[in-house]
């Protein structure tokens, strides 16, 4: 069962993060949609955050386990916000059973494959050696010489955890994403299609929905608004909450 943060009364609000984050990075975002009415669930996807670990990583079983979190807590129709690859989950989720989902939100990612690009971060990870029993500091070091922009190496260090006293880890499964880092790029299937409210909204100085992408967006989700937040990369929603906020409730509303 994934663990999750419940936060407010009223209509079911899933959150899903991407690759590597955690629920942690959502708690501000629970905090307000559940003054507008929402119950938010920010759920910790498998092998990140506080959920189990588990060799079985593909887009499929983590729709399955979305499905499967919903039954536990009687949750009939939600709608979700899903960043980057928790994008892809809740495309894939909402395609699966449209049945259960009311609205779909879809942060910085598109239905199409992408090619693998987290070499680097994950040549990071790999450096830190946890058997000389680093401090943070140490950790943030090693990371430095593979990720010198200063608000990915945060978010990153967010799931370093003390495993026992003096022996810090990773909260996420570093060994399978090593192996399987290929499942996070995978596409929609061609005949995937979902025809409630869907917004997808990306970061006008990012590249990863570009308009040349709107016409498969389309076929996938006719029923689809675009927006774009400016001089925002991928991580829109830690670049400019606020405005993320606000076109997000908005649509939601």
């Amino acid at each position: 069962m994934l663990y999750s943060r419940i936060e407010g009364q009223g209509k079911p609000l899933l959150i899903i993060h991407g690759f590597l984050g955690m629920s942690d990075n959502w708690k501000s975002f629970g905090s307000l949609y559940a003054a507008e009415g929402f119950q938010t669930h920010i759920l910790d996807l498998r092998n990140h955050g506080k959920s189990f670990h588990s060799d079985d990583f593909t887009y499929d079983i983590m729709a399955q386990d979305v499905l499967e979190y919903c039954q536990e807590n009687n949750l009939e129709k939600v709608s979700i916000i899903g960043h980057s690859m928790g994008g892809k989950v809740a495309m894939l989720f909402a395609i699966t059973y449209p049945e259960r989902v009311d609205k779909l939100i879809v942060a910085d990612i598109g239905p199409k494959y992408y090619a693998p690009h987290h070499q680097e971060i994950l040549a990071g990870l790999n450096a830190v050696d946890f058997s000389q029993k680093p401090d943070r500091a140490q950790v943030e070091e090693t990371l430095y010489p593979y990720i010198p922009d200063f608000g990915t190496r945060q978010f990153l260090m967010k799931s370093l955890y003390w495993k026992e006293p003096g022996q810090l880890a990773y909260r996420f499964n570093l060994p399978v994403f090593n192996a399987k880092i290929e499942v996070i790029g995978t596409a929609l299937p061609e005949s995937a299609y979902f025809e409630n409210p869907t917004l997808f909204i990306r970061g006008g100085n990012s590249n990863y929905i570009l308009d040349s992408d709107l016409p498969e967006i389309k076929k996938h989700f006719p029923n689809f608004e675009l927006a774009t937040i400016p001089n925002v990369g991928h991580w829109l929603h830690a670049e400019n909450p606020k405005t993320f906020f606000e076109e997000t409730a908005k649509f939601l509303k």
